[in-house]
């Protein structure tokens, strides 16, 4: 665990924090991040649902920014992991890097070692933290690119879900979506907005909510997304609260946290959903075939039916939402 790995590091002097503001880039929700000094630490983050956690417990959120040293927490890509480094690098005289081996740090400290021959770090609870002076390497070559194009002219992102082009899921639904949609939309989790883009090609449409808690995603979206009707939205999907009650949303939801499948999360968009639509609402979604979602959407929605797939994904189309007073008792 992070706490683990800064408080040992601290705690035995192996590891000492220069005075002055210290920058936590992109911690997860959940860490422990108690060993930074709380008055001068600043967390910079771009995950909506994260920020929103951090800003409960106290802590101040701002944008990335010069300090005197920056606590990297390393993510699931490693090309976003390599920017994050040197971000850091051009920010802060010291940068520290923390994360799991399954994040991929160890890889990650075997290539700075090539570049900073004296790495210390520590190793503790399946993953390592380690720290260096940035003034003794060049990490230029790890600079986050601008966002570039992909397939069907979309712009993406690095650290966006399905940076390299459209997903398989995305695209069976967006080729399910009937000729003609209702006319107030929603996508939530809209990603770079390649579900968004489809819908906006369809008959009826009069106005549509793209809701992305990523915000190198959203960024994304408002470059591929430029028809007037559409409204872009940096939130936590499942805490937003419309203006008003949508007639039609589209999802691909997320369901890992970290590298774990968490099938609460498609849950949570699909009971959001049903709270966000107007009596006589729909939904079209797309799932991974071994999640079960049936059952939500069953509790969630009078009307549910299984509209395609292949043999990784399942679609699925549910209307009229069922209130909290329609359920029955179990």
């Amino acid at each position: 665990m992070a706490d683990a790995r800064l408080t040992t590091a601290i705690e035995s002097g192996a590891l000492v924090l220069p005075e002055g503001a210290i920058v936590a880039l992109r911690p997860a929700a959940g860490t422990d991040i108690s060993a930074l000094p709380k008055d001068r630490t600043r967390i910079a983050h771009g995950f909506r649902p994260d920020i929103d956690a951090w800003e409960a417990q106290g802590w101040t959120v701002v944008e990335p920014a010069p300090a005197s040293a920056v606590v990297v927490f390393l993510p699931r890509s490693k090309p976003l992991a390599r920017a994050m480094v040197a971000q850091a690098a051009a920010l802060a005289p010291m940068v520290i890097v923390d994360g799991q081996k399954t994040d991929g740090v160890d890889s990650l400290w075997r290539e700075m070692r090539t570049r900073v021959n004296d790495l210390p770090c520590v190793t503790r609870a399946h993953g390592r933290l380690f720290w260096f002076a940035s003034d003794r390497v060049d990490l230029s070559d790890w600079e986050a690119p601008a966002p570039a194009e992909v397939e069907g002219g979309f712009v993406t992102q690095w650290g966006a879900f399905s940076s390299d082009g459209p997903d398989r899921g995305s695209q069976l639904l967006a080729a399910a979506l009937p000729k003609k949609l209702p006319s107030r939309m929603a996508d939530l989790g809209a990603g770079w907005g390649y579900l968004a883009r489809a819908v906006l090609e369809r008959e009826g449409v009069k106005s549509l909510d793209l809701i992305e808690a990523e915000a190198l995603a959203i960024e994304c979206a408002r470059r591929n997304v430029t028809d007037p009707r559409a409204a872009f939205h940096w939130a936590d999907a499942t805490r937003f609260k419309p203006d008003h009650l949508y007639d039609g949303i589209v999802s691909n939801p997320p369901f890992h946290v970290g590298r774990a499948a968490d099938p609460a999360l498609g849950r949570a968009f699909i009971t959001t959903a049903a709270r966000m639509l107007a009596p006589s609402g729909q939904l079209w979604m797309v799932a991974n075939r071994h999640l079960p979602y049936e059952a939500a959407l069953r509790e969630s929605f009078r009307h549910v039916e299984e509209i395609g797939g292949d043999g990784a994904f399942k679609l699925f189309h549910a209307a009229r939402p069922a209130k909290p007073t329609d359920k029955k008792p179990r």
